[in-house]
């Protein structure tokens, strides 16, 4: 008997801990709070990196490479920057062992102590910017527009794979310019690229939007964000570009001549996404039956199972689903052909639902005589039989469905689950029942944080798209300039 699993209402985040790691897509490794991204979990991630990659090339960036070990002075330069990251460093000391004299195993040689302390990269402004010192002597080295693919290390006391893990992946955009309004272009730039990225890839829809000066990036002027909301009711920020205006530039001196020859900082961004874009894959589209994956991010678009009782039904089915697999990749779309006779067709049914593949196929004897093949939706759990003859271009157009369909459902469940509040006690009934909660905000970070002491929810961003008007603050009743969103999030 198949093991009962838990179920989305049952508990939502012991249902995402068991979903990782039922459709194989990670594990916890003997690492304290960090994780293993198995096979399956990493294809799709690169897949997510591939789209992104070429998104940044097409605006102009390229890719290179830092150090992973930051001289912890670097970090000292810029203050904010420090203040942000300190609790979470990781800190080398020494770079040898040796054997203990009483032969108790390895220790730390206290001879091989550093002279300066290096930090296990949290993120890399510092070490990039001292680097930029040396790149940048005039007007004609500008703009710099550098993104790396990397691994983070932040140590988090409490941990969820994809979510929040001690050593993630990600990308960090870090780039300068000549001036304030080019840099600001540049981070709303970025953040038209994520918010593209999320909705037409990811099929997850975003609010884009400002964060209140106490969310913001440390080190930053400005972070604009990307806002996402799971079907639990809780908001994940998605993504983050920032305007850093001259403080890196001012902290490791790095200055431009102008066309004048007189002498300025220059102007900076950084801008990231990491391995938390899968747990809002997950989350943001699954089912108590496992993951469903937009095909556009699905290692596996179409799969195809023969069923059969003899070696030449076997051969037909074959020589059928090797010429539709030669025109679905004609087409673009990856598609496996499953005929391991080491499991039975309803096992693998099973497995693949778990993994969320867009389509599956099944042929048997009577589906060959008739010219027709079984045809099952993963997004809606449907089958039906359609003719084998034109199935190609009928599962093309139903990939795009099925693709534009999760995003309008997700885009309905959002709608459905953002509400307004206007008076103190309502806004704290509807944040209890998840979702956003658009409310006036005094724009104090008293105010802020007494809300977020009180009912755990914070201001998820300031979005771009409403227009400002006067109103009056949900939790002081002073006057407010405008409404911002509140969620509990991840």
């Amino acid at each position: 008997m198949a093991a009962k699993h838990t179920t989305r209402k049952e508990d939502y985040s012991k249902w995402y801990n068991e979903l990782v790691q039922r459709a194989d897509l990670a594990e916890h490794s003997d690492v304290r709070g960090c994780m293993i991204i198995k096979p399956y979990g990493f294809a799709i991630w690169e897949k997510m990196k591939e789209v992104l990659d070429q998104k940044f090339k097409d605006t102009g960036h390229s890719n290179a490479y830092f150090p992973l070990f930051i001289p912890k002075s670097y970090l000292s330069k810029e203050a904010s920057h420090i203040e942000g990251f300190a609790k979470e460093c990781a800190v080398v000391t020494h770079y040898r062992l040796k054997n203990a004299e009483d032969g108790s195993g390895l220790i730390v040689d206290p001879d091989a102590k550093l002279e300066e302390e290096l930090i296990v990269r949290p993120t890399s402004e510092t070490i990039i910017w001292n680097s930029y010192r040396n790149w940048i002597q005039s007007y004609r080295d500008l703009p710099i527009l550098i993104n790396q693919w990397a691994n983070v290390v932040r140590w988090e006391m409490r941990t969820r794979l994809f979510l929040r893990t001690t050593e993630f992946l990600w990308q960090e955009g870090h780039t300068a310019h000549a001036t304030a309004q080019e840099a600001q272009e540049e981070t709303s730039k970025m953040l038209e690229v994520y918010a593209d990225f999320a909705e037409h890839y990811m099929a997850m829809p975003v609010v884009k939007g400002r964060k209140t000066e106490s969310e913001r990036f440390a080190g930053a002027v400005d972070t604009l964000c990307i806002e996402a909301l799971m079907q639990d009711g809780k908001a994940l920020q998605a993504g983050t570009s920032h305007f850093l205006g001259q403080n890196f530039a001012k902290a490791f001196d790095v200055k431009y001549a102008d066309k004048e020859g007189k002498l300025a900082h220059v102007w900076a961004t950084s801008w990231g996404v990491s391995t938390r874009l899968m747990g809002a894959l997950i989350m943001c589209h699954s089912d108590d039956e496992g993951l469903v994956l937009p095909p556009l991010l699905a290692p596996i678009q179409v799969v195809a199972i023969p069923i059969y009782k003899s070696p030449e039904d076997l051969e037909r089915i074959s020589e059928k689903f090797e010429a539709l697999r030669i025109l679905l990749k004609e087409k673009g779309i990856s598609f496996k052909y499953d005929d391991d006779d080491n499991r039975r067709p309803g096992w693998k049914f099973s497995e693949y639902e778990t993994k969320g593949v867009p389509i599956r196929l099944a042929m048997g004897a009577r589906d060959l005589e008739s010219g027709k093949v079984e045809l099952a939706r993963r997004d809606i759990k449907s089958k039906e039989v359609v003719d084998f003859e034109g199935v190609a271009d009928f599962i093309e157009n139903l990939l795009g469905e099925i693709q534009e369909g999760l995003f309008n459902k997700a885009k309905d469940f959002r709608l459905e689950n953002t509400t307004e509040a206007s008076d103190y006690s309502a806004f704290k009934k509807q944040i209890n029942k998840g979702g956003f909660v658009s409310a006036h905000w005094d724009g104090s970070s008293e105010t802020e944080n007494k809300i977020k002491a009180e009912t755990q929810a914070t201001i998820r961003c300031i979005p771009l798209d409403q227009k400002m008007e006067d109103g009056i603050c949900v939790y002081s009743g002073k006057p407010s300039k405008g409404k911002v969103l509140f969620a509990k999030a991840y």
